[in-house]
């Protein structure tokens, strides 16, 4: 099942600005453990549930796992060999815009090797370079 909106106002998206720092969802706020992003990018919904799935297998279903990023961004893409002009292209995906200091996911409710591993296997699917980080540790 693709992580997307079940419903938007407006199906396409401008592709907007990333520059600036995450000024919300940038502390830990449910688990004891997080993975933040140190780069901008637009992560998509394939990359956060390949991430989800490792984390998942890695941790042998004990702990709890929060998912901080949505793609609620659409991208369009025109097919190929087609002409300029004739419009926008149809929806191609969905992106979460994610800018340096956002936490991505977090971890509570196994030991810290455990979560080490896991948000280490997560961050090789992702296309940006992340940082773990544990709640209380100011970085």
């Amino acid at each position: 099942m693709a992580l997307m909106p079940k419903r938007v106002k407006y199906r396409q998206h401008q592709r907007g600005s990333r520059k600036g720092m995450a000024m919300s969802g940038n502390t830990i706020e449910f688990g004891e453990y997080g993975l933040r992003a140190m780069e901008r990018a637009w992560i998509t919904n394939i990359q956060i549930e390949a991430c989800r799935v490792a984390i998942n297998r890695e941790m042998k279903r004990k702990g709890k796992l929060w998912i901080r990023i949505f793609p609620d961004k659409s991208y369009s893409k025109k097919p190929l060999e087609v002409r300029m002009g004739k419009g926008k292209g149809a929806v191609e995906g969905w992106v979460a815009v994610v800018r340096p200091g956002r936490m991505l996911f977090e971890i509570d409710g196994v030991p810290e090797s455990t979560a080490l591993a896991c948000l280490r296997l997560a961050a090789s699917k992702l296309p940006i370079r992340t940082v773990f980080v544990r709640r209380g540790v100011v970085v």
